[in-house]
């Protein structure tokens, strides 16, 4: 999967599965964009990587107006756009319907869901223009199948499902790619902004009886990034260890 000369963007590019994919494209020969709210620590991550191969941008990706600024940036450092993967998230809160706040509800769904939108929407005048264009935006198993006490991400993850199946239908006639990956438990700082009862029956429902590593997750991205993805579009990757195979 040589991708010389390729640029790519990763937003949550700072931490967990993020900084994973980041480090993964860079070896396969891209230069990459770490884009992140935290600016120091996605100038850190990018620090880490290769001199001259990666940057850092601050970013809030709910945000327009940030993330044309970002893309900006990027394309002034590095002049192009190939790949964009679409990681950032969180889990928002933990709580019964009955009983959740509607500004955390509605702020786990800008995070997760609102932010694909605006990224994806700003990533395709520049693939366009490149000629290629792989979009993986990361979903989750909660998007299958709705874990309890967890509304907001569940179905702002189910709607990062739908949004790719739109998305890819509508690019498909254009050599941009559009698809996404559901992990279940994946071994990331993230899981602390879990409870432990929560953890617990998420493990539970792996047959695998383990969380999936941010490698195996960088992994599967880095194929949906490449050359050799050419006759998937609009589709969902399983990465849960044999929980959920439709």
């Amino acid at each position: 999967m040589n991708a010389d000369s390729r640029i790519a963007v990763v937003t949550g590019g700072a931490g967990g599965i993020g900084r994973a994919i980041g480090a993964r494209l860079q070896r396969d020969g891209h230069r990459v964009a770490l884009w992140d709210l935290d600016g120091d620590a996605a100038s850190q991550a990018a620090a880490a990587l290769p001199e001259g191969t990666a940057i850092g941008v601050r970013v809030d990706v709910t945000d327009e107006s940030s993330v044309a600024a970002a893309m900006q940036a990027t394309l002034a450092r590095f002049g192009a756009l190939h790949v964009l993967v679409n990681s950032a998230g969180a889990t928002g809160p933990v709580a019964n319907v009955s009983d959740c706040d509607l500004t955390a509800w509605q702020r786990c769904i800008d995070v997760n869901l609102r932010s694909v939108f605006l990224c994806s929407r700003a990533a395709v005048p520049p693939m366009r223009e490149a000629g290629f264009g792989r979009i993986v935006n990361l979903a989750s198993i909660a998007g299958k199948e709705g874990n309890p006490q967890m509304s907001a991400y569940s179905a702002a993850k189910a709607g990062v499902i739908a949004f790719t199946k739109s998305m890819g239908k509508e690019l498909a006639l254009t050599p941009i790619r559009v698809n996404c990956v559901a992990p279940a438990v994946i071994e990331t700082p993230l899981l602390q902004q879990m409870t432990a009862e929560a953890l617990v029956a998420s493990l539970d429902r792996i047959p695998m009886r383990r969380a999936g590593t941010v490698g195996e997750a960088a992994n599967l991205v880095a194929w949906l990034s490449s050359d050799q993805c050419s006759f998937s579009s609009g589709a969902t990757f399983d990465l849960s260890g044999g929980r959920a195979t439709y």
